[in-house]
C-alpha cells in the first residue's frame, strides 16, 4: 500500500488540532454539522484503513490462502502491508470496534431511560417546574422531549432572564442537540484523535442556543447577562439534584472549565460571520481522507486479484 493510504489514520489529529479554531469562529450551527459529519467521515475512514490493514494480514496466513485459492508466492511478492502495519491494524480495529460498540450501547441506554423519564414527568405541556431548590435547567429528549426548570433556578433569575433560559432549552429540543453530541462521541470513540473534536461539537451546541436566544430576544448582553447567572446559581446551589445523562442545558454540564465564560464572551461580540477559507480548509481535508481511504480499498482489491491468479 501506498504512504498516502495510512494518512485516513493521521488526519484525525489534524481535525482534533482545528475543531476548536473552527468552532470559535465559525457560526454555531454550521460548526455543529461541520464538526459531526467531519467527526463520523474520519472516524469511518480510519476505521475503513483499519479493517483493510488486518484483511492484508489475513491474507497471508497459510490456512487462509489454501482455502481461497490465494498463491503464496504472489502475497509474498506484492505484499500490501507489511506484518507490523497489519498486525497493529487488526488490534486497533479491535479496539475501535469495541470502544463504538460500547459507547453506542450506552448512549442508547441513556437516551431510552432518558424518554422514560420524559414520559413520566408530570404536566402536559413541554416545561415542567421541579420543586428542586438547586439551580438546574436542561432538556430531556423523548417523544416529546421535555424541559425541565428547577424553582431555584427561576429564583435566581428575573422574568427577562426566565424567557431567555426557556429559548435557550427550546433550540436544544427542537435541534435535537444531544444528537450532535452522541454522534461526535461515537466518533472519538472510534478514533481516540477526535476526542477534541467531541468536545468542541458539546461547545457549539450551546453556542447554537445561544445565539437562538440571542435572535428570539434580540438582546446578546442580556442573554449573556442570563448564561453568567444561570451559571453562578447553579455553581452555588448544587444539590443532590439528579440530572439524566442524555440532558442538556443552559449550564453547558459535563463540559471542561471555562466553557461559560467563552459563552459570555462571544455573546459580547458581534454574531459570527461566515468565513469561506475555513470551510475551503475542511473541505479539502475530507476531501483527501476520503481519497486516500478509496486508494487503500482499490489497493487491496488489485493485491487480492493479483494473489488469486495462478
Amino acid at each position: 500500500m501506498h504512504l498516502a493510504v495510512y494518512l485516513p489514520l493521521l488526519f484525525p489529529a489534524l481535525a482534533g488540532l482545528s475543531a476548536e479554531p473552527l468552532a470559535r469562529r465559525l457560526e454555531p450551527r454550521l460548526a455543529t454539522w461541520l464538526l459531526t459529519a467531519s467527526g463520523l467521515l474520519l472516524a469511518a475512514s480510519s476505521t475503513l484503513v483499519l479493517g483493510l490493514l488486518a484483511l492484508a494480514g489475513l491474507v497471508r496466513i497459510p490456512l487462509v490462502d489454501a482455502l481461497k485459492g490465494y498463491a503464496p508466492e504472489v502475497v509474498a511478492r506484492q505484499d500490501p502491508a507489511a506484518w507490523p502495519a497489519a498486525l497493529a491494524g487488526t488490534a486497533l480495529l479491535a479496539l475501535a470496534v469495541l470502544a463504538a460498540v460500547r459507547l453506542a450501547a450506552r448512549r442508547a441506554g441513556a437516551l431510552w431511560a432518558a424518554a422514560l423519564e420524559a414520559a413520566c414527568l408530570p404536566g402536559p405541556g413541554p416545561v415542567v417546574v421541579s420543586d428542586d431548590p438547586g439551580a438546574q435547567a436542561y432538556t430531556v429528549p423523548g417523544l416529546p422531549g421535555r424541559i425541565v426548570i428547577s424553582h431555584g433556578m427561576l429564583d435566581a433569575l428575573d422574568p427577562a432572564g426566565h424567557e431567555i433560559l426557556l429559548s435557550h432549552e427550546r433550540a436544544h429540543l427542537r435541534h435535537h442537540h444531544y444528537a450532535f453530541v452522541c454522534l461526535a462521541q461515537l466518533a472519538a470513540a472510534a478514533s481516540p484523535l477526535l476526542r477534541p473534536l467531541a468536545r468542541a461539537v458539546a461547545y457549539t451546541v450551546e453556542r447554537w442556543a445561544d445565539e437562538h436566544a440571542a435572535r428570539h430576544t434580540g438582546d446578546r448582553r442580556a442573554v449573556a447577562e442570563t448564561v453568567a447567572r444561570a451559571a453562578i446559581a447553579a455553581k452555588r446551589g448544587r444539590g443532590p439534584g439528579r440530572i439524566p445523562a442524555a440532558a442538556l442545558g443552559i449550564l453547558g454540564r459535563r463540559h471542561r472549565p471555562g466553557m461559560v465564560p467563552r459563552r459570555v464572551a462571544a455573546l459580547l461580540d458581534p454574531p459570527p460571520r461566515r468565513r469561506p477559507l475555513l470551510l475551503l480548509g475542511a473541505a479539502a481535508l475530507l476531501a483527501a481522507t476520503s481519497l486516500c481511504a478509496l486508494e487503500a480499498a482499490y489497493d487491496l482489491h488489485r493485491f487480492l486479484e493479483l494473489a488469486h491468479a495462478r
